[in-house]
């Protein structure tokens, strides 16, 4: 009879879990990725920096990757990624990124920012199997 009532708390704990252990996920997606990307070049920078809500105050500068969610994610694992530096992961493939750079000036909207495209390694940190931060990107 006890165990009927834990059981139900257990699997309902369980259930709530992923999406906590996602929500830096979902933020890192939401700086960092743009899978098909529509132009490259600084109105794309400024259009992007806009709408994912980076430019107040104008952000330096930000890294959107574009490639599939899975592929990012598989950084992660062995299947896309290896250990680098402390607590960071590597990808075994480069992905194309664009790079949004702040033009300077008054770091209140309206930000413009400089376009540079590149196909790049990135490191990234992650939790829980889930991309978290993007660390930095270089070429291979």
């Amino acid at each position: 009879m006890v165990m009927g009532p834990l059981l139900l708390v257990f699997l309902l704990g369980v259930g709530l879990i992923p999406p906590t252990l996602a929500q830096g996920y979902q933020e890192f997606l939401s700086k960092h990725h743009d899978a098909n990307p529509k132009g490259r070049n600084d109105r794309y920078c400024e259009t992007m920096m806009r709408i994912r809500g980076l430019t107040s105050p104008c952000k330096d500068t930000n890294t959107f990757v574009h490639g599939s969610d899975s592929n990012i994610k598989a950084i992660c694992e062995d299947t896309n990624g290896e250990p680098y530096g402390i607590g960071l992961r590597r990808s075994k493939s480069a992905f194309q990124v664009t790079t949004c750079r702040h033009k300077g000036g008054s770091p209140r909207p309206p930000c413009r920012y400089r376009a540079t495209k590149a196909y790049r390694v990135i490191v990234i940190a992650c939790r829980n199997g889930f991309p978290v931060h993007l660390d930095e990107t270089f070429i291979p």
